[in-house]
């Protein structure tokens, strides 16, 4: 299969481009797009073997659910069994990075939800993925266009990496604004539980619901948790990579890099601008400011897959304190590094 490329830009939408792109879906194909987190993969979320395409595709386990993408609210109507007004008051931070569970009405197919009772629903912001989803006039199942277990792509240069000669059609419409996944909240029980961090933190969401809470297994990581697709390993470059925490990191990581090299091993370091100077020796790649770590979150899946590209062997990393944000982001670090986590 030749996989084509389909360049729109969000700021002056091709209509005719997207009609090309919708037309696959229709079809029952996959087409990969831009979203504000990460690139989806597209299939239409109403057509059962359409959606297995996608398991086929990634390599995903089919146990591990997919989320439904809209173009408008409205959307919601046959695809939930309930709406509640607690609900609609996480509405108004939509369309945006967050998805929302709910009980499933009949109409969605068992490969959407891995047979299960909930549905899990995405009103993304990216004016690409909302003109894609219009015109197809279906919601759009997608999870991250990578295969399973790699860094989620942020560029459509990521998703040809692993996609080319898997799917007909990539739309590119540049880099993500994001860089991590939407933050996934479980409605469907009598409490709304934060299964997966994301863009929209615990803290700022509680203010909303101040019944808000994290699953057990982002408290307590020996415990299950309750969304099948966050047991799996996630986001991992092919190289190995140590996270450090605590205070004169920096510091560490030169001793660390300097004993790897002598090993004969290539190295590569992800850390912070302020201090970039030190690591004129080894491949590196900046996370941004410690005092803004929305770069953080935008550039680290891209910085993962730069240091494959690099060659590295060894990727020796900064990490951050879970609080807000940086919760957020340990959350995919963690998993990136299978838990090669180190405080100092």
């Amino acid at each position: 299969m030749k996989t084509e490329i389909l360049k729109i830009d969000r700021e002056n939408i091709d209509t005719d481009a997207i009609k090309k792109a919708a037309n696959f879906i229709k079809s029952g194909q996959l087409v990969a797009f831009p979203t504000e987190t990460v690139y989806g993969l597209g299939a239409d979320g109403l057509n059962d073997e359409a959606c297995r395409k996608i398991f086929k595709a990634k390599g995903r386990p089919i146990d591990n659910p997919l989320i439904l993408h809209i173009s408008h609210i409205s959307m919601l109507d046959n695809l939930v069994e309930e709406i509640t007004d607690k609900h609609r008051k996480l509405f108004e931070l939509w369309p945006g990075p967050m998805t929302l569970i709910f009980k499933k009405s009949d109409l969605i197919p068992d490969a959407v939800t891995a047979g299960g009772d909930t549905v899990a629903i995405r009103f993304p912001s990216d004016q690409i993925a909302r003109a894609l989803i219009t015109e197809a006039d279906t919601p759009i199942a997608a999870p991250s266009a990578n295969i399973s277990g790699r860094p989620s792509p942020t560029k459509a240069r990521d998703v040809y990496q692993d996609m080319d000669g898997i799917i007909p059609v990539i739309i590119d419409g540049g880099e993500s604004n994001i860089g991590i996944e939407s933050t996934v909240i479980d409605l469907s029980g009598d409490e709304p539980i934060i299964l997966r961090p994301g863009f929209y933190t615990y803290e700022f969401l509680k203010d909303i619901l101040s019944d808000m809470r994290l699953d057990d297994s982002l408290v307590d990581s020996s415990k299950i948790p309750k969304s099948p697709g966050q047991k799996y390993k996630h986001y991992a470059p092919k190289a190995k990579l140590r996270v450090f925490i605590g205070e004169d990191v920096p510091t560490h990581l030169l001793s660390e890099a300097e004993k790897y090299k002598s090993d004969g091993k290539k190295v590569g370091i992800l850390a912070f601008e302020e201090d970039k100077e030190k690591f004129n020796s080894y491949p590196y790649i900046s996370l941004g400011s410690r005092k803004d770590l929305s770069t953080m979150s935008h550039v680290l899946f891209s910085s993962l897959r730069e240091m494959d590209r690099l060659g590295v062997d060894l990727i020796l990393a900064e990490g951050v304190k879970e609080k807000h944000l940086g919760k957020s982001i340990m959350n995919r670090m963690k998993k990136a590094a299978a838990n090669d986590v180190n405080f100092i």
